[in-house]
């Protein structure tokens, strides 16, 4: 098969027509801009943990390893966010899910025993050096993945 437009061996260039093929949804509108706060996110967080860990790891590793954590939940949810498809809604909601549950514990940590996280991190107290945004940013990516599932067809 030579790979007409829309088929399985047009790999090169023109987008397949299927579900996984069409532009996401959740990277149209109010998605383009928390698709790009979580690529600022992203950008800072590895930029942060990448000189904290480079300089001076023996400080507060905890804290500096936590860093490099949530820089990695940022990328794969900027990635996933703004890729069409289940799978890529799946990785999206696992690590948007996984973001919350680190902030809120995290910051319950960092305020309950201070002596652990000698230097803050993206979600030491819920996210206050960075005015609460990671503790915000999941509850509104949920909420955005709620109502932009990708249609499931049932048998």
């Amino acid at each position: 098969m030579s790979g007409g437009r829309g088929g399985p061996a047009d790999r090169a260039g023109a987008v397949p027509a299927g579900s996984d093929g069409q532009r996401s949804t959740r990277a149209r509108g109010p998605g383009r801009l928390l698709i790009a706060v979580y690529g600022i996110f992203a950008l800072a967080t590895t930029a942060r943990a990448g000189f904290q860990i480079a300089t001076k790891f023996t400080e507060a590793p905890l804290a500096y390893l936590l860093s490099a954590v949530a820089a990695l939940v940022y990328i794969v949810a900027t990635i996933s966010l703004a890729r069409p498809g289940v799978r890529a809604y799946r990785v999206s909601f696992a690590a948007v899910t996984l973001e919350l549950v680190g902030v809120i514990t995290v910051g319950v940590l960092s305020i309950f025993d201070a002596r652990a996280f000698p230097s803050e991190t993206v979600w030491s107290a819920f996210g206050r050096g960075y005015g609460f945004v990671p503790l915000v940013l999941p509850v509104l990516g949920l909420i955005w993945l709620r109502r932009n599932r990708p249609e499931r067809t049932v048998p």
